[in-house]
């Protein structure tokens, strides 16, 4: 969702820029004063957003929910797990058709609510917080952690990874291997 609107914002400076070079027969200062104007316009509209949404980055670990953001100037965030008390997402009528949305995500820490923007597949997303937070609450529960946990719990875990679609039967075998101990990673 966040590049329709570039897009379309780069479409009307590039005509703007064709037409100004075309209506007048004799290059001008109006033609380079318009070209310079839509060129700081498309810096502010269309570059900026797209440059903006390169270096988002939204990470899942089974230990917490991480955003990164920022071109030059950098922001994150982490949320454990454990801290998660509700998940939230949003769509309006253009996101949904985009396939993106926003997540609010109400967590135990001193901010209370972070607002994620903009997430592909926010009810996805979503679901899949949830799935690793149940995962990671049930090892917690079990008195081991990812490191200690047994081979058959791992491999049971990959499993239920890959019935449901979140990793490759590629990754499956790969970590199957690994842990039975039948190759090199």
């Amino acid at each position: 969702r966040l590049l329709v609107f570039p897009f379309f914002w780069t479409l009307l400076f590039v005509a703007a820029i064709a037409l100004t070079w075309r209506i007048t027969p004799d290059v001008d200062a109006v033609d380079w004063g318009v070209t310079a104007l839509v060129i700081v316009a498309f810096l502010k509209l269309g570059f900026y957003p797209f440059i903006s949404w390169w270096f988002t980055h939204y990470v899942l670990t089974n230990e917490r929910l991480i955003r990164r953001s920022g071109v030059l100037a950098r922001h994150g965030k982490e949320i454990p797990l454990e801290n998660i008390n509700d998940l939230a997402f949003s769509q309006n009528i253009l996101e949904r058709v985009l396939r993106s949305g926003d997540l609010l995500i109400e967590s135990a820490g001193e901010q209370g609510q972070q607002r994620f923007g903009d997430i592909p597949d926010p009810e996805a997303f979503q679901s899949l917080v949830y799935k690793v937070r149940e995962m990671r609450s049930k090892d917690l529960q079990r008195g081991s952690g990812h490191a200690a946990m047994d081979d058959a719990s791992q491999l049971e875990r990959f499993a239920t990874l890959l019935k449901e679609g979140l990793i490759s039967q590629s990754d499956f075998d790969r970590k199957k291997r690994e842990l039975l101990g039948d190759g090199e990673a």
